[in-house]
C-alpha cells in the first residue's frame, strides 16, 4: 500500500531542522509548497537528498530542493543523484562558488547528451588501468590526471571525470583508451615539438588554423597507432564509424598523404594551407583538445632543467668510468664528450651511448632524460652531451628534492608528495573523494635503555610468553572427519551408523589425524599516537610492542608496526616503526622507544592505508590490530562524533571485504558505546587498566590468530 504524501506542514518541520540556520521561514514555506504537489516517493527522494546535501553545505541543499521538482519529469533519478554528488565533490575540491555553478548549469542539462552516464567510464575507475597502459608505451613517463577535458601538455594526460558517449561500459572504456593513446602519440611523434602559437599566428583566423592543424595531426597519429598498436587501431576505427561523420574527399586525400610511414609533423604543416582552405574540419570523438599555452609552459620549464640534469648525470658517469681506468687524461686535454645514437625500432625508443668509442650502458635515469629530450627536439643537441664542470650547477635546484613531511606545512599548504584517501561522509551517504592528505614519516629512533629495561621489568612474563609461543609454533592440529587417518573419529562414526539405520548413505569420512599446523599469517599493529596517550598509556604501548616483537620473532609470523595521528584532514600522518621488510634490529627497537604522543585520532585514513599494505602481502591470514585509547576524534572538526565513528566503521568494512581480519585493543572504558558498532561484537577487547596492556596484548594476539 502506497504511503500518503506528506503535508506541507510536515515537510516544513523537516526543512526547518536542516535549513534553519540559513534561510527564512518564507523560503522554507515556499519550498514546502513546491514539494506538496509531488507523490510521496518523489517527496521522499528530494527530502532525503536535501538532508544529505545539507550535511555538506546548506546553500547547496536549498538550491537542490529549489531545482529538483522541475527536473523530475524529464530527468532520471540516477542522473539527479549523480548531479547532486558531483556538486558535493566540486564543493570539496574547489569551494562553494564552483559548486553553485554546477547547480546552475543543471537547468541546461541535456538528457539526450547524458543518457549514457550510467554506462560511462568514470575517471576514478579507469585511471589506474590507463596509467599502467601509458607506462607500457615508449617515450616520456606521463601521469594521468582528472580535468575538464581530454588534453596533454607533454608531461601529463588529462581526462574528464566521465566518458559516456556510448551506451556500453566497455565501449566507453575503449574510447577512453583510444583518447589516451592519441594524447600519448602527440608527445611520442612530434606534435608538441613545434611552436603551435607561432604557427597559428600566421593565419587570419588562428583558432581555425589550430583546429585544422590538429585534425591533420590526428590523421597522422592515427596512422602511427595503426603501426604501433594495430589492435587498438581496429577498436578506434570501430568507434569512429559509430560516432563520427565520414571524411570528405579532400580530407581523405590528406589522410592518404599522412599515412605514409615516414610522415612527420612537418608533413602536416605542409598540408595546413590546403586544409585551412577547406570549409569543413573533421571532429573526431577521440581527439580531445589542444592547449598550446599549457604545452608551451610545460616545455619551457622542462628544457633548461633537463639539460642541467643530463649534464650532471653525464659528469657522474664520466667520474665512474675514469675511476675504473688506471690511466689519466692529461690536464691540457679537454674532457671527453659522450656520443649518443638514438634507436627507434618497432616503436621502441632506445639509445646507444659511447665514450671514446667505448659503449656504455646508460643508467635508467640517464635513459629517461635522453628520451624526454629527444621527444622535445627530435634529436639530442650536442651541447647537452658535455659533462657538467665542477660546481657548474647546484644539484639541489636542478633535481627534485624529497619533501620534508614537517616542512611542507610551513607557509602555503599544498598536497605535493602526499597520498590521498577518501573518507565516508555519513550525512551525505557517500565518499568524499581524495579527502584525507596522508604522508608517511619514520619515527625518529631513540637509542636508550628502554628495550633492556622493559625485558628486565617483565622477565617472568617474557619467559612465560616464550614457552607459550614455542608451543604455538610447534602445535599439532587435530583434523576430524577425514577419509584416512591414524584413529577412528567416534563422532563421525556414530553419525554414519545413524544414517545407515535411517537408510541414508554412510559417509566415508570416519577418521581423524594429527598434523603440523603451518602458520601463514601477516599482521599489522596500528598504534594510536594521539596526544591523549601521553604518560602511562604511551609507556604501556611501547612496552606491549617490545613484548609482542620478542614473541613474534620466536613465532615467525610476518608483522609490521605503524603509528597514526593527525590534525584535520589536511595533515594525516602515518609513522613507520617497522615495515614487513625490516628486521627486528637495534634501529627498530630504538623507533619503538621513540614513539611519542602527537596530535589527534583520525583513524579512517590509517585503516585504509594499512589495508592497502596488507593486501600487497601474500598470506593466508591477514590481521589488522589497532591499539587505541579512545574514539575517533580530530581538532575542531566534523570528524568528532558520529561522522568519525561512521568513517572508521566503513574503513573496517572495506578491510573485511578484502579478507582482512580487523581487531581492536582499547583502553577506553566508554568504548562499549561505539566499538560494537565499529568492529562487531567479537572483534575488540577493552582493558580497564593500562598496566594490563603489556601482559594482555600477547595473549590476545595468540587467541585471535589461532
Amino acid at each position: 500500500m502506497a504511503l500518503a504524501p506528506l503535508t506541507a506542514g510536515e515537510m516544513e518541520a523537516s526543512l526547518h531542522v536542516w535549513l534553519d540556520t540559513e534561510f527564512t521561514y518564507y523560503k522554507v514555506d515556499q519550498l514546502a509548497r513546491e514539494l506538496d504537489r509531488l507523490t510521496r516517493d518523489e517527496q521522499d527522494f528530494i527530502l532525503g537528498w536535501i538532508r544529505r546535501i545539507a550535511s555538506t553545505h546548506i546553500t547547496l541543499a536549498w538550491q537542490f530542493g529549489r531545482r529538483a521538482p522541475a527536473l523530475l519529469p524529464h530527468m532520471e533519478l540516477r542522473l539527479l543523484e549523480a548531479w547532486a554528488l558531483h556538486t558535493c565533490d566540486v564543493f570539496d575540491r574547489t569551494g562553494l562558488q564552483n559548486a553553485l555553478r554546477v547547480m546552475e548549469q543543471v537547468d541546461s542539462f541535456d538528457v539526450v547528451q547524458h543518457k549514457n552516464d550510467a554506462a560511462g567510464a568514470l575517471f576514478e575507475e579507469i585511471s589506474p588501468v590507463l596509467g599502467n597502459f601509458v607506462c607500457g608505451l615508449s617515450g616520456r613517463r606521463l601521469r594521468i590526471e582528472e580535468g575538464d577535458a581530454a588534453w596533454t601538455d607533454g608531461e601529463r594526460i588529462v581526462l574528464p571525470p566521465l566518458i559516456a558517449a556510448l551506451p556500453d561500459r566497455d565501449d566507453n572504456f575503449q574510447l577512453a583508451k583510444v583518447m589516451v593513446a592519441l594524447l600519448w602519440a602527440q608527445t611520442r611523434f612530434g606534435t608538441l615539438r613545434i611552436d603551435l602559437v607561432a604557427v597559428a599566428a600566421g593565419y587570419p583566423d588562428p583558432e581555425r588554423a589550430l583546429n585544422h592543424l590538429y585534425a591533420l595531426e590526428i590523421l597522422r597519429l592515427s596512422a602511427q597507432i595503426k603501426r604501433e598498436l594495430p589492435g587498438l587501431h581496429r577498436a578506434m576505427q570501430g568507434l569512429r564509424s559509430r560516432l563520427d561523420a565520414p571524411l570528405s574527399p579532400a580530407w581523405q586525400a590528406f589522410e592518404t598523404r599522412l599515412a605514409a610511414s615516414g610522415a612527420t609533423v612537418d608533413d602536416s604543416l605542409a598540408l595546413l594551407d590546403s586544409a585551412y582552405a577547406e570549409t569543413a574540419c573533421p571532429q573526431f570523438s577521440d581527439q580531445g583538445c589542444l592547449r598550446p599555452d599549457a604545452i608551451a609552459a610545460a616545455r619551457a620549464a622542462r628544457l633548461d632543467k633537463e639539460k642541467a640534469r643530463l649534464r650532471i648525470k653525464l659528469a657522474e658517469l664520466l667520474a665512474e668510468q675514469q675511476a675504473t681506468q688506471p690511466e689519466t687524461r692529461p690536464a691540457s686535454e679537454p674532457p671527453p664528450e659522450f656520443e649518443v645514437a638514438p634507436r627507434d625500432e618497432n616503436g621502441r625508443l632506445d639509445f646507444e651511448i659511447t665514450l671514446d668509442d667505448a659503449p656504455i650502458a646508460p643508467p635508467d635515469g640517464v635513459r629517461q632524460l635522453l628520451t624526454s629530450i629527444y621527444l622535445d627536439f627530435g634529436d639530442i643537441p650536442p651541447d647537452y652531451l658535455t659533462p657538467a664542470g665542477e660546481g657548474e650547477y647546484d644539484a639541489s635546484r636542478v633535481f627534485d628534492q624529497p619533501e620534508d613531511p614537517d616542512a611542507v606545512w610551513q607557509g602555503t599548504y599544498h598536497e605535493k608528495g602526499a597520498e590521498l584517501y577518501p573518507e565516508w561522509d555519513h550525512g551525505r551517504q557517500h565518499y568524499r573523494k581524495n579527502w584525507c592528505v596522508m604522508r608517511e614519516k619514520t619515527v625518529a629512533p631513540v637509542y636508550d635503555n628502554f628495550h633492556r629495561e622493559t625485558l628486565g621489568k617483565y622477565a617472568g612474563v617474557v619467559k612465560h610468553l616464550r614457552k607459550k609461543f614455542e608451543a604455538l609454533r610447534d602445535e599439532n592440529r587435530l583434523d576430524k572427519r577425514q577419509t584416512q587417518g591414524d584413529e577412528i573419529d567416534l563422532d563421525a562414526l556414530i553419525e554414519a551408523l545413524a544414517d545407515a539405520r535411517d537408510g541414508s548413505e554412510m559417509s566415508d569420512r570416519l577418521f581423524q589425524r594429527m598434523h603440523r599446523a603451518e602458520r601463514n599469517i601477516a599482521v599489522v599493529f596500528l598504534v594510536d599516537m594521539s596526544g591523549s596517550t601521553q604518560g602511562w598509556i604511551n609507556e604501556a604501548e611501547r612496552e606491549a610492542l617490545i613484548l609482542l616483537c620478542e614473541a613474534l620473532e620466536l613465532l615467525g609470523d610476518r608483522y609490521a608496526i605503524y603509528g597514526f595521528s593527525g590534525t584535520t584532514r589536511k595533515r594525516c600522518e602515518l609513522f613507520r616503526i617497522k615495515t614487513f621488510d625490516d628486521r627486528y634490529d637495534d634501529e627498530v627497537k630504538a623507533r619503538i622507544s621513540g614513539i611519542r604522543p602527537q596530535e589527534y585520532t583520525r583513524m579512517g585514513f590509517a585503516l585504509r592505508h594499512m589495508s592497502k599494505l596488507l593486501n600487497q602481502v601474500e598470506a593466508k591470514t591477514r590481521v589488522l590490530i589497532t591499539l587505541s585509547d579512545g574514539r575517533p576524534d580530530d581538532y575542531f572538526d566534523v570528524y568528532r562524533g558520529v561522522y568519525g565513528v561512521e568513517d572508521t566503521r566503513m574503513a573496517l568494512l572495506e578491510a573485511a571485504r578484502t579478507g582482512i581480519h580487523p581487531f581492536c585493543i582499547t583502553l577506553d572504558r566508554d568504548a562499549r558505546d561505539y566499538l560494537p558498532h565499529m568492529y562487531g561484537a567479537a572483534r575488540y577487547v577493552i582493558l580497564d587498566d593500562v598496566r594490563q596492556l603489556p601482559v594482555k596484548v600477547t595473549d590476545i594476539y595468540r587467541r585471535i590468530t589461532t
